[in-house]
């Protein structure tokens, strides 16, 4: 009988949340003499490859960061085309996600976005809302931090306000109020295209992740690269600021 490549990857220790920075797409459309919104097009194929490996895998929490906050500076037509894109890609993609019982959920700034964005978006969220197999997170218009203010004043409100004690303000509260609130942090995050940066994305959320950098441009990036990742992941120790001994005995 054939041999799932999935099969090769033990269930024991596998991260609960990935995350991944999909970096590559202008270069890998530029080596092959495109236009860079050839890249963005193409890198569909992968996300729905990270899709399926962590259903594969039995992976809840999937987190793509689609657009930050910085991207707004990039020419105003790779912009315009990244909106339709991502509005033309929710549309078409809604249905199966459903079918599969994920949770679609944003995290972000959406209010900025382009009605024509937006509409779509909000729909889907709507509709896929009481799934519950797993979550996929699209990172849109975010930067992390502003994440982080934002958390900070909605605290200082309520301290201003008499419902809550500075001295109370703990990891808990703080989380409480960040845009992932009641998503576990991120175990394992994976950036592609070689760069070796955070690029201002979850600054909080992968205070013990593990990183992950892969060569591989993103619309290249597919199952077996995935399981690089994952498999470079569970041969690691988290100690979580203990030593390698307290881990073993505990």
């Amino acid at each position: 009988m054939h041999q799932s490549i999935t099969d090769t990857i033990h269930p024991y220790n596998l991260p609960t949340h990935v995350a991944i920075i999909m970096d590559g797409n202008g270069r890998w459309a530029k080596n092959q003499g495109l236009d860079r919104t050839f890249g963005h097009q193409n890198a569909i194929k992968s996300v729905r490859s990270a899709i399926e490996t962590c259903g594969d895998l039995g992976i809840p929490y999937l987190t793509l960061f689609a657009f930050s906050t910085e991207n707004w500076n990039r020419p105003k037509l790779e912009v315009s085309f990244l909106m339709k894109l991502l509005s033309k890609t929710i549309e078409s993609e809604i249905q199966e996600l459903n079918e599969k019982g994920i949770r679609l959920m944003v995290i972000g700034e959406i209010d900025a976005l382009p009605d024509a964005t937006r509409k779509p978006l909000q729909r889907a969220l709507e509709i896929t809302q009481n799934n519950a197999k797993a979550t996929l997170i699209i990172a849109l218009n975010y930067g992390s931090q502003a994440e982080i203010i934002r958390a900070t004043q909605k605290i200082a409100e309520e301290v201003k306000a008499g419902n809550l004690d500075p001295k109370e303000i703990n990891n808990e509260i703080f989380e409480q109020n960040l845009y992932t609130n009641n998503i576990p942090n991120v175990d394992l995050l994976i950036r592609t295209s070689g760069e070796h940066r955070i690029s201002n994305f979850l600054l909080w959320q992968i205070a013990y992740a593990e990183l992950y950098f892969s060569d591989v441009l993103w619309p290249d990036f597919r199952k077996e690269h995935f399981l690089e990742a994952i498999q470079s992941y569970i041969q690691r120790e988290r100690r979580y600021g203990k030593t390698g001994e307290q881990i073993k005995t505990e």
